[in-house]
């Protein structure tokens, strides 16, 4: 077995030199004294902490010193930007509410109303129904007109460059941008408010309608999803099937806030989720060096809110491949699209793109689906070409293909998500 002398002297670490390294495990000794399990340089020592119980934590990092054949703790580095975007994540895990249930529940109550909290000595069942304030209703009503439905998709538009501006507004207006968007101060942004800042103006035409200021809503649990709960940081997740517009007793305004704060929960996760993954770039081979997860609401014929969950990732050129003579290197490009079709049933696509190359995979749970899917195969292969694109791979598969799913530190979150 190697001494601690012989261990420093081979990770090259000099007398007196600090190092950085990752708190792997906290021990305590028969005589009262800690020990710290770190990992540096891929090999794992053991840093004398006293008797004092230490302030640290798995997977703090830590400075330390070589002294002779030992290591000293030197002290503990500020929470990185992945630590801190991972602790408000975990925040809001348990917290968030699926949006395609909670817009079909806000359109509800644009057409029913609300029931405001009774009166003082006035039963729940003689409360009378109210509409919504008229800035709450004007909001809804704009982003109802505005989401993606299947009347504004007509086949062939894809290749159009209104229809490419047409998804970009798409977008931006599902709340992953909000804050950047209000940060360019431009009237457009405030004209046509996102998902996120619809959420927002609701809340607060609901308080205002109620003589309840902002105090009021954050003392308010909000409504969670069990899906949600299940699956927290997977993505695309599995969705909940689509219930239909309630058509019975209206809900009330403590519970439509409830929900609101589940909604803006949902965004904000996805919002951390991707900022946590952007954090991790470069940290390990084959990590995607950007990351966005968006959910898409968009309307069926019927207007009923449906969910696609879009994962967009950049991949750098990898260093092994060299390009091809005369063609620049390129970023690739992978898209995963998973959707719920009320004929056609779950859909996911997985999209490669390096240009000028291109493989797309198919995945459908009904055998119908499957066979449809296969027909339009010989098209879609056609309108690759047309676009001057290579297609290495195209194919249709049953099933759904395995999704991953982020972990955090266990410290920070109990689920293993």
């Amino acid at each position: 077995m190697q001494t601690a002398r012989e261990q420093l002297a081979r990770l090259q670490i000099a007398d007196r030199e600090t190092v950085l390294a990752k708190v792997a495990d906290i021990l305590r000794q028969q005589n009262g004294s800690h020990e710290a399990l770190i990992e540096l340089r891929g090999q794992s020592l053991r840093v004398a902490l006293g008797n004092r119980p230490p302030d640290l934590a798995i997977g703090d990092l830590i400075k330390v010193m070589r002294a002779g054949s030992t290591l000293q703790l030197i002290g503990k580095l500020a929470p990185g930007q992945e630590s801190l975007i991972a602790r408000a994540l975990a925040q809001h895990l348990p917290w968030q509410h699926n949006l395609q249930s909670g817009l079909s529940q806000l359109f509800s109550a644009l057409h029913q109303g609300l029931k405001p909290a009774p009166l003082p000595g006035q039963l729940p069942s003689a409360t009378p129904v109210q509409p919504l304030p008229p800035e709450a209703q004007n909001a809804i009503q704009n982003l109802a007109n505005r989401l993606a439905s299947t009347e504004k998709l007509v086949p062939g538009d894809g290749k159009t460059a209104t229809m490419a501006h047409q998804v970009r507004q798409w977008l931006s207006d599902s709340g992953l941008f909000s804050e950047a968007r209000l940060l360019q101060s431009n009237s457009l942004a405030e004209a046509q408010p996102d998902l996120k800042q619809v959420l927002a103006r609701t809340i607060s035409a609901l308080l205002t309608s109620q003589n309840q200021g902002p105090e009021h809503f954050n003392r308010l649990t909000p409504l969670s999803s069990p899906e949600l709960l299940q699956s927290p940081l997977q993505f695309p997740a599995p969705q909940a099937p689509a219930a239909p517009q309630s058509t019975g007793e209206p809900s009330t305004v403590g519970h439509t806030l409830r929900l609101l704060a589940g909604m803006l929960n949902r965004i904000t996760v996805n919002q951390l989720h991707s900022q946590t993954l952007n954090a991790r770039a470069g940290a390990e081979p084959g990590m995607p060096v950007n990351t966005l997860l968006v959910e898409l609401p968009w309307l069926t014929h019927q207007q009923e809110p449906r969910l696609a969950q879009i994962r967009l990732e950049q991949y750098d050129q990898h260093k092994e491949s060299a390009p091809e003579p005369g063609r620049a290197s390129a970023s690739e490009w992978r898209l995963s699209l998973s959707m719920d079709l009320d004929d056609a049933g779950p859909l996911h696509f997985d999209v490669s793109f390096r240009p000028p190359s291109v493989s797309a995979l198919i995945w459908a749970e009904k055998q119908s689906t499957l066979r449809a899917v296969h027909q339009e195969l010989p098209l879609l292969r056609q309108s690759f070409s047309d676009l001057g694109l290579d297609v290495a791979e195209l194919d249709c598969r049953k099933g759904s293909p395995q999704q991953s799913q982020t972990r955090l530190e266990h410290r920070l979150v109990d689920t293993k998500a």
